[in-house]
């Protein structure tokens, strides 16, 4: 009834309300809601319940029934089993059938939990074991819990109180051919000489049912289908055991004892989930030591705390006993000893001499209380015990806990008496992807180690989803985690990403070799499988999110025929990734069955190669190739399938611009009901608006853009509204992308915006879990078409699936696809004076004026230049110094003085004296950078052609070992700045100049004289001299820049002159720069009487 039910205004009249249909639960909670105003307080509530027919049987762990089944009772699909039972034994069998090859299916309890084992025959198996399930938790709680199995082919469903879970049976055997049997209770083997290691079940069954059949009816009319082994009674007689719930850290239980007693002794069973609290301290009688029992670390520590004088005695046993199960303590104190079992458990027990006579205490307090240090009494302390208490015993006498409750025996605080509270806060398990649940007493937690996932449940994806997001996150070429659908089922898996400026995914199999194919027929064909590194789940996601996909497939043949000439059978053909079977091969078209040879007419017989891709993406990856026509004398077949490459990610730059505050896109309901993420970005210059809303009935969630630094995230899954914020030091609607991360789970709520702090709000214990929600998911706008948000939202992906906004957005008024301005916030990826280039799609780092390459323009362009070899810039074309020409080339040269210039390079190299870079200009003045031949630096600046060089030397290490080192010069006028390998620095001032003017070329390598303009790539004549030594070695990168504002980059194999040296005649004019340089570098060798000469 909604808004509640209303009870009666006077003390007589009883009200009734049927609820329909009816609740089936253990707990009912009345929250009274108004009183009467004319009457005093008070209320009394009475609950019935409905008919129910029970059929009891009652098992003492010894014994067990069989049920023999005519086969015409079966149902020829499916064989269904229902029961009920309730036991406080932790262990027993509850159903068993075998078959006739050691298999078989048994459902029996293991720890408090149901495992169901299917094929293991009688014996025992390994736990967990491959072919079952575990369902279920804390059954040994005396409650009735419900249990139904069904059995189809291979199949099994099994259901514990609503909890339903499959599982397939090992093998190829139906469950339907087990042998027409089932035992209850424990195994029967009547006739089979053969004991069995299994505990059979003590408790009570109700209600078994097999296909129909009343079993425990039959039974009681001994009727011949049914053999009882042992004493079974058809009513439930075991004693109901009353616990007591210690609900938190302070509550206690305070008992008397029997002071003046010789020794003292305790026995009682416990459970929780707690590691750490006291579960037991003592009053002590005068003169004598007090008891002290406490969990520590799931190990019980008992110590005595003795009368001065005498040494502490301490005992510790047990591990893991906060493992939510029932366990047994007995502690004694006599005269010369101390000991403890747990769980009955002989190696536990230890014998402590404690010198002192020791008697029964005056009281004993279990849980947050301490024996006062004078008089009576105890104080609370805040690290008691948290769980169930059973079977108490003092000086071997049961405490009655109904007497306590009653108040005629002891005191207690914050107890429920004749109940066990204890809940499997892992039972269902919240914790996603595999990650570990453990708990306490009013909480639990994930281990998301090893996992790929993060958060309070393991839901949030630790790894990207492509290539893509990998790249504009500034990551290089190289092997990533890749995790396709983000917080959905599928594992993340490794995989190598090439980032060009579209990146490329690529997924290895195993069958990349070159494989020969001999001897093959229709009767016994060669058939390849190719195993990827990825499932086929993951592959299907991955190239569902990629732009394009292709692999490529190398084909020779010998003889060896694609298809029967005579009906057109295929004699060779390869599977795809939804094992579909195709008979087109690389560079052909779908069903073509044939080659790029065979479309195109120029095959030629006997031998054909055939190479391309197979781009058509529904058909990948290749995953078989079957090959049958190489049997033939002189045929055969060889071939080589590549990798899985996949490009870009169609989902990370699908976006959509929204320019009226009453637009929206609309989606199917949110479905988040126990967990559930959004993450996006968004660019707008407005101030506010709101991203998405899905609403519900009372339900809710929101996220929106509240003010220009606050993101904001509501919800309400029926504990009231929830708010988690976001807030940032700069305003957020500065038209730049920004990355919103929102998760919401049963745990916490968080929201994160780019780098910033994480917010988060925690979940109220105990409360609502569940968001329920019946509404589109409006995107960009509400329900109400109010507050509206303005600007672009991009990548929107809800619970790892990427939600196409282009598409909907050309059907949407006021809403545009796609959105332009990408490189105000991605324009800083674009490196070393690379420049940002808007597209489309996304942008691109433009490395033309860049001495780098790569998609961010920083991977280092790098050459080896060998004997001879040089690289040479012309800044200006080739003009003669003639008089006829001197005007104009002297107004042309004046465009390029410097006063200021920068420049930084890489170098390797194991030989000297070398020529690392050297600039020029039209009036002979010129920049080298040189390795002496003791391997140290050497900068010349002649910017005067009236003086000589400054000459700058760096001594302090020989650079020529082979290693990379990296320069950097930067000239200010007549200030020189050089950094050598990031550590060494060093500033000079020149006395040659401050200008250089009209610069000609810079050339890497050899010096080149030449007279005129040369072709790029003709070799020169007269450059060197025959017996001149070149020294081969890298130079990475050359970056000159003019004016600190233009760059100039060195782009080898771009823009480059190579020459190539041969034997000339030496030039006779020595006058030129190169000349006198060359003199500057002369290393004076005696080598035949000769002086050679060395350039780099």
């Amino acid at each position: 009834m909604s808004g509640g039910f209303p009870g009666n205004t006077n003390a007589d009249s009883v009200v009734q309300h049927g609820l329909r249909p009816p609740v089936e639960t253990r707990h009912l909670r009345f929250l009274p809601a108004a009183w009467n105003p004319n009457s005093s307080i008070g209320m009394r509530v009475e609950v019935y319940g409905c008919a129910h027919r029970s059929e009891v049987i009652d098992f003492d762990g010894k014994s067990s029934l069989l049920y023999r089944f005519a086969q015409n009772t079966r149902s020829p699909e499916k064989d269904i089993i229902s029961l009920r039972f309730k036991t406080m034994q932790s262990d027993g069998i509850l159903i068993h059938r075998e078959g006739g090859h050691g298999d078989g299916i048994s459902l029996e309890l293991v720890m408090g939990k149901l495992l169901l084992r299917t094929g293991s025959g009688t014996g025992t198996p390994p736990s967990p074991p491959p072919g079952g399930l575990v369902l279920g938790s804390l059954l040994d709680d005396e409650h009735w819990h419900a249990v139904l199995l069904e059995c189809s082919g291979q199949r099994v469903s099994l259901t514990v109180d609503r909890h339903l879970r499959h599982v397939w049976a090992r093998g190829d055997r139906s469950l339907l051919d087990l042998d027409h049997e089932i035992s209850f209770g424990g195994i029967s083997a009547p006739g089979k000489p053969v004991t069995f290691p299994r505990k059979s079940f003590r408790g009570c069954l109700e209600n078994i049912n097999v296909n129909g059949e009343d079993i425990i009816d039959l039974a009681k009319r001994h009727r011949p289908q049914i053999l009882v082994t042992g004493n079974i009674s058809f009513s439930c007689s075991h004693p109901q055991t009353v616990p007591a719930t210690f609900l938190s850290t302070r509550s206690y239980l305070a008992l008397p004892g029997t002071p003046g007693e010789d020794g003292a002794s305790v026995s009682f069973q416990f459970r929780t989930w707690n590691s750490a609290g006291l579960l037991l301290s003592s009053q002590p009688h005068p003169g004598s030591g007090g008891l002290l029992l406490a969990l520590k670390d799931g190990s019980l520590k008992l110590s005595m705390h003795l009368p001065p004088g005498h040494a502490q005695s301490d005992i510790t046993a047990g591990v893991g006993l906060n493992d939510g199960r029932w366990h047994s303590v007995s502690l004694m104190a006599t005269r010369s000893h101390l000991s403890m079992r747990v769980d009955k458990d002989v190696a536990s027990t230890v014998h402590t001499a404690a010198s002192v006579e020791t008697y029964s205490g005056v009281a004993y307090y279990f849980g947050g209380c301490l024996p006062r240090s004078s008089g009576l009494g105890c104080e609370h302390t805040a690290g008691g015990f948290q769980g169930c208490l059973r079977l108490i015993s003092i000086s071997g006498q049961d405490v009655d806990l109904i007497s306590v409750q009653q108040g005629t025996l002891g005191s207690f605080s914050d107890l429920h008496i004749d109940t066990c509270g204890i809940l499997d806060r892992c039972l269902p398990n919240y914790c996603e992807h595999d990650g570990v649940c453990s708990q306490t007493w009013t909480d639990f937690r994930c281990d998301c180690s090893s996992t790929g996932y993060v958060g309070a449940t393991c839901h949030r994806p630790l790894y990207e989803p492509s290539c893509e997001a990998y790249k504009h996150g500034g990551g290089p070429s190289g092997l990533y985690h890749v995790d396709p659908d983000g917080s959905g089922p599928l594992q993340p898996f490794p995989a190598f990403c090439n980032m060009t400026d579209v990146p490329w995914i690529v997924l290895q199999h195993n069958g990349s070799a070159l494989t020969r194919v001999a001897g093959a027929s229709k009767e016994s064909p060669h058939w390849a499988v190719f195993r990827y590194a990825a499932s086929a789940e993951q592959l299907l996601v991955t190239m569902a999110r990629a732009s394009r996909c292709q692999q490529k497939l190398v084909l020779h043949c010998r003889r060896s025929r694609l298809q029967d000439p005579r009906d057109g059978t295929p004699l060779s053909w390869w599977v795809g990734g939804t094992n579909e079977t195709h008979t087109y091969w690389a560079g052909s078209l779908p069903d073509a069955q044939k080659c790029t040879c065979g479309l195109e007419g120029d095959c030629v017989d006997p031998q054909a190669d055939d190479t391309g891709v197979l781009a058509y993406r529904k058909h990948l990856p290749v995953t078989q190739i079957v090959i049958t026509d190489t049997d033939r004398p002189g045929s055969e077949a060889a071939y080589r399938l590549g990798p899985l490459l996949c490009q870009g990610d169609r989902s990370f730059w699908n976006s959509a611009s929204f320019y009226t505050e009453t637009s929206y896109l609309h989606f199917p309901t949110f479905h988040g009901e126990l967990s559930a993420d959004v993450s996006f970005f968004f660019k707008t210059t407005a101030s506010s608006g709101v991203f998405l809303e899905n609403l519900g009935i009372t339900d809710f969630i929101t996220l929106e853009l509240r003010s220009p630094a606050e993101v904001a995230f509501s919800f309400d899954v029926g504990n009231g509204p929830c708010e988690v914020t976001v807030r940032s030091p700069a305003p957020l609607n500065d038209d730049r992308w920004h990355l919103v991360r929102a998760e919401r789970n049963v745990k916490e709520a968080s929201l994160q915006v780019d780098l910033l702090p994480q917010g988060t709000q925690q979940a109220p214990k105990d409360g609502h879990v569940l968001l329920q929600l019946n509404s589109q998911l409006f995107v960009g706008g509400t329900a109400t078409r109010q507050r509206g948000f303005l600007g672009c939202i991009r990548s929107l992906q809800v619970n790892g699936k990427a939600l196409d906004l282009e598409e909907r957005a050309k059907v949407t008024p006021g809403v545009e696809p796609g959105c332009p301005g990408h490189c105000s916030t991605y324009g800083h990826l674009c490196l070393n004076g690379g420049q940002c280039r808007e597209k489309p799609r996304g942008f691109v780092c433009d490395c033309d004026l860049s001495a780098y390459g790569g998609p961010f323009c920083s991977s280092e362009i790098s050459a080896y230049f060998g004997a001879g070899s040089s690289v040479t810039y012309n800044f200006q074309e080739y003009y003669s110094l003639s008089t006829n020409s001197s005007s104009y080339a002297a107004s042309f040269l004046g465009d390029l003085t410097l006063t200021r210039e920068r420049i930084s390079f890489s170098f390797r190299t194991a030989q000297t004296p070398s020529l690392l870079l050297y600039v020029d200009s039209f009036y002979k003045e010129y920049l080298s950078v040189i390795l002496a031949r003791n391997g140290s630096l050497q900068i010349r600046y002649k910017l005067d052609i009236h003086q000589d060089p400054d000459v700058l030397n760096f001594n302090f290490k020989n650079l020529a070992d082979g290693n990379l080192h990296h320069v950097k010069i930067s000239r200010e006028d007549g200030v020189v700045f050089v950094e050598v390998n990031q550590k060494v620095r060093t500033q000079v001032s020149l006395s040659s100049g401050t200008e250089f003017k009209a610069i000609k070329s810079l050339t890497l390598g050899r010096i080149l004289e030449h007279s005129g303009p040369v072709d790029e790539g003709e070799p020169m004549t007269g450059a060197t001299r025959a017996d001149s030594a070149v020294i081969g070695g890298v130079i990475a990168v050359v970056a000159f820049v003019l004016l600190c504002l233009a760059a100039v980059a060195i782009r080898l194999y771009q823009q480059k002159s190579l020459y190539t040296p041969r034997e000339a005649k030496r030039p006779e004019n020595q006058g030129t720069t190169e000349a006198v340089l060359r003199c500057e570098l002369r290393v004076q060798s005696v080598e035949r009487g000769n002086q050679k000469e060395h350039f780099f």
